[in-house]
């Protein structure tokens, strides 16, 4: 190659270096590129990837998403979907820390045939990046519960991302819901960068990691009774009060008294802080 061809090559191969970071920072301002971050964020960024590899239980998980990832992306919800051919479309888990029953939103959005398909056709179309959507927006989506509930709980701005196999068909989901106005082009960002440390992240909760060291600490059972220990079992498995009545052969008030009583002895204040909380007291084991 001559000299004068390897010098045209070299230019060329700047000048679309220069294209590709500026279409970058066009649709990220400020945030597509890393060197952009102030120490502090980089700090952020790096305790949440580290945090992410280091999760194995569920409670792990809630403790992390609703912890440390406030951080970079502040939400009231967390809705992970997992493809599942049988017997449903999704498994649905859901992680929140504001005064809702998380297993209620995980039923709505296995349920719902509005708002749902349309998020993840939306990201399909977008060549699978991350999305962003008022879900109260006008009367699209009426006919949609989980958008109704969202709205309700004043979180109704969506962020949504997933990931795909080789090929390219979704294997999970992960659907933010916030408060509006609180998501910017920095923290859609974030959510592109995290979801596949996400993914792992919660695929790992999914394994069956019991202790076995004879040093593992004994589980605290003692001030639940049996009772409400069976009632916990389906609590995480994402039973619902109807479902948890129907499966003991007791009133859904029973189970839902049964459920405030657990929640009074472990000190917390919703269903998924109780199955946290009882999984890092081996009430619960993963």
């Amino acid at each position: 190659m001559r000299v004068d061809d390897a010098q045209q090559v070299a230019d060329e191969r700047q000048t679309w270096q220069r294209e590709h970071q500026d279409s970058v920072s066009q649709e990220y301002p400020a945030v597509g590129n890393p060197a952009r971050f102030d120490p502090f964020e980089l700090e952020s960024v790096m305790l949440n990837l580290d945090a992410s590899l280091r999760i194995r239980a569920r409670h792990q998980f809630f403790g992390w998403t609703q912890g440390t990832l406030q951080s970079l992306v502040e939400h009231q919800l967390l809705i992970c979907a997992l493809q599942n051919e049988a017997p449903a479309r999704f498994y649905v888990d859901s992680f929140s820390t504001v005064p809702v029953e998380p297993t209620h939103f995980s039923e709505l959005f296995r349920q719902d045939v509005f708002l749902v398909p349309h998020l993840i056709k939306s990201w399909e179309e977008n060549h699978n990046q991350v999305i962003t959507f008022e879900a109260g927006n006008g009367d699209q989506f009426a006919g949609s519960a989980l958008a109704r509930e969202l709205t309700r709980l004043g979180a109704s701005h969506i962020v949504a991302h997933g990931t795909h196999d080789a090929n390219g068909q979704l294997t999970s989901f992960f659907t933010f819901a916030c408060r509006p106005g609180s998501i910017s082009p920095r923290q859609a960002y974030y959510v592109e960068l995290l979801v596949p440390f996400l993914h792992s992240a919660w695929i790992r909760t999914q394994v069956n990691w019991q202790a076995k060291s004879a040093g593992a600490r004994p589980a605290v059972t003692g001030f639940l009774t049996p009772r409400e220990r069976e009632i916990l079992e389906w609590i995480y498995r994402g039973k619902s009060n109807i479902e948890v009545g129907m499966i003991l052969k007791i009133s859904p008030l029973t189970a839902k008294n049964h459920v405030q009583k657990i929640l009074r002895k472990l000190g917390v204040l919703n269903r998924t802080q109780a199955v946290g909380k009882a999984l890092a007291l081996r009430i619960l084991t993963t």
